[in-house]
């Protein structure tokens, strides 16, 4: 009888769990000569269908530089690790500060029910522009936190 074939696992994860760069870590430029894979970009009208979601292909690309000038390095996460929701929790961030939900650095609270209305009403717009293009996650979570943002934010105008 025939040994099973063996299958070999490899860590090949930069990080450890906690963080820490791990020792046997390969620099990122270590597997040059393995060119990247080019990541595939369904058209719009795919992705809503499919449910992946329409944005991250747009965010993940690098747009060319124009004829006779140097394209810019992309410093953000790797190409394809950005996606339509980190985009709506960039957003949403400041909100809960401008709120006075969460401490500032310096352990105060900030109350700016202005600044607050303003990134509320980003969202809002992101959601209108962004109707029909997302996949159902997507819609559902801009909807809720959009919808919860402005109940929080009708809270704390009364109370104020």
């Amino acid at each position: 009888m025939e040994d099973p074939p063996r299958i070999k696992v490899t860590d090949r994860r930069m990080f450890t769990p906690d963080g820490q760069l791990r020792d046997d870590a390969e620099a990122p430029g270590d597997d040059a000569d393995q060119p990247a894979p080019e990541p595939e970009r369904p058209p719009v009208a795919a992705t809503r269908a499919s449910g992946e979601p329409a944005t991250r292909e747009a965010l993940s690309g690098v747009s060319p530089a124009a004829p006779g000038r140097e394209e810019a390095p992309f410093l953000g996460p790797s190409p394809g690790g950005l996606s339509f929701l980190d985009l709506v929790g960039l957003l949403a961030e400041p909100i809960a500060l401008y709120l006075g939900d969460l401490p500032m650095p310096n352990g105060e609270r900030a109350l700016d029910l202005d600044q607050a209305r303003v990134y509320i009403d980003l969202l809002g717009i992101l959601e209108e522009k962004t109707r029909g293009n997302l996949s159902r996650e997507e819609e559902a979570v801009l909807s809720d936190l959009v919808y919860r943002l402005k109940m929080r934010y009708v809270q704390k105008r009364e109370s104020a």
